[in-house]
């Protein structure tokens, strides 16, 4: 056992002194005691729950800060940049696949993610032929989580069709299309690895374009009876229009009518709801999965935060095309966004008493951790002792009372807030600097650098 002792910690019923935290061996929390006499190791700054990453591609870090040059016709959207993705993927090997995701995760720690939801749909090699082993990326995944020592939920995606109604794929998303067979075999691979390598197993049907209803009730049987099911929905305005000409229904209207959606279920985007269809999603208790600044870089739209969150809803954060990745600066972006929306401050404040930000990181850390299939997001006993360690010697953190330090961290100008991360009960960040990141950055350079090679 293992006891690491906080001057302060954000528990359940709020900001305690002397908090000590006792830790089994297998990384759960054991015992909180507020207000205890010093033993253990002593954490150099208070400490939070640390941050579920609901959703992650982490192959695309490879393509962050580069999609900025605009074309000729001035017509730049989701679906050009969708365009610069698939050229991206086209070229990368399993070697490098594996070092661009390392990387993205040793970023991801440092930055107070303690474990991930990989959203994982590159499967094949860059010809599209399987791989002699069919799990050969995800297995590549797995070793990139275990080398930033983050906790992974590994969302195997099923993708068979380019648009509604069965159309054909693309010749650029050859590597991602599986038959329902295929897949089978893939999660049954995963499945058998899923306890000697610690990670949870779930599916993700990767949207409705891309999976047909036969297909995603199969595809939903392929996990475990209570393992994530992640699906993209109601991102753009055009997937909206292309739901109805195929069904009569939006995209999340089809899935609450046909997909028995429970908490068992992430929704990730759902920018754009009804107001039926919001209430109607928030009493599923499904989650759904914001990533705030992916969503404004892609220029998807506003998620409606309030509207969501007054009929009891559900969310969590994610880095999704890892341009940036910060859970502090998401839920920045997810309130500022709705600010702009409705020209008014603090609007995700909701009924709670509290900071802005505390109530916040509280959410989003709890209801990410639902979406992960983990025990995770409280300083609690039979949690996952994943604690994030804040860096009071950052300047918009010095001095602040404890009351503030969320918010500080979120919409003050703090630039690095966390000094420490413990993922399952083991360090992973000190002070500031992951125990791997040279070794990975030197891999990761050198896989950008064969792939800008092969794109000369």
């Amino acid at each position: 056992m293992t006891t690491l002792h906080a001057p302060a910690a954000l528990l359940d019923d709020g900001w305690k002194p002397d908090v000590a935290i006792d830790i089994a061996d297998d990384g759960r929390i054991t015992r909180v005691e507020a207000g205890a006499a010093k033993r253990g190791e002593r954490l150099e700054g208070p400490v939070i729950p640390a941050m579920p990453n609901l959703h992650s591609h982490a192959f695309q870090r490879a393509m962050a800060g580069r999609t900025g040059k605009p074309s000729p016709s001035r017509d730049d959207s989701f679906w050009t940049w969708r365009q610069a993705m698939y050229a991206t993927v086209e070229r990368l090997d399993a070697d490098a696949f594996e070092a661009i995701t390392a990387q993205a995760y040793v970023e991801m720690a440092k930055a107070g993610y303690s474990a991930v939801a990989e959203f994982h749909y590159v499967h094949h090699d860059p010809h599209g032929k399987p791989y002699t082993d069919p799990a050969e990326l995800a297995w590549r995944v797995v070793g990139a989580a275990a080398t930033a020592g983050i906790g992974l939920t590994l969302l195997p995606v099923f993708y068979a069709h380019g648009d509604f109604g069965g159309g054909a794929c693309l010749p650029l998303q050859r590597r991602f299309i599986s038959t329902v067979h295929q897949f089978e075999r893939l999660c049954a691979a995963l499945a058998r690895g899923a306890a000697e390598h610690g990670y949870v197993l779930g599916v993700a049907p990767h949207s409705l374009r891309a999976v047909m209803p036969e297909e995603l009730a199969k595809v939903a049987q392929c996990a475990p009876a209570d393992a994530p099911i992640h699906i993209h929905a109601a991102e753009q305005m055009r997937e909206i229009d292309d739901c109805v000409r195929w069904s009569g229904e939006r995209p999340v209207e089809w899935l609450l009518a046909h997909a028995n959606v429970d908490r068992r279920w992430c929704i990730v985007h759902a920018t754009h709801m009804t107001v039926k269809e919001l209430h109607d999603l928030a009493a599923t208790n499904a989650v759904v999965g914001l990533a705030p600044c992916t969503e404004a870089d892609l220029g998807d739209g506003i998620f409606p935060g309030e509207a969501f969150l007054l009929a009891g809803g559900r969310f969590g954060v994610g880095s999704d095309s890892n341009a940036t990745i910060d859970p502090f600066a998401e839920l920045r972006q997810l309130e500022w966004s709705q600010r702009l929306a409705l020209r008014r401050r603090n609007v995700l404040a909701g009924a709670s008493a509290a900071p802005l930000g505390e109530t916040l990181w509280r959410k989003a850390a709890q209801d990410g951790a639902q979406a992960l299939g983990i025990a995770a997001g409280r300083i609690a006993p039979g949690m996952r002792a994943d604690l994030v360690v804040l860096d009071v010697d950052d300047p918009a953190l010095a001095e602040q009372p404890l009351s503030d330090l969320l918010d500080a961290a979120i919409f003050g100008p703090c630039r690095r807030p966390v000094r420490d991360v413990v993922s399952g009960g083991r360090f992973v960040v000190r002070e500031g600097r992951h125990t791997r990141e040279q070794d990975v950055l030197r891999r990761f350079r050198a896989a950008l650098s064969r792939h800008a090679q092969g794109s000369a």
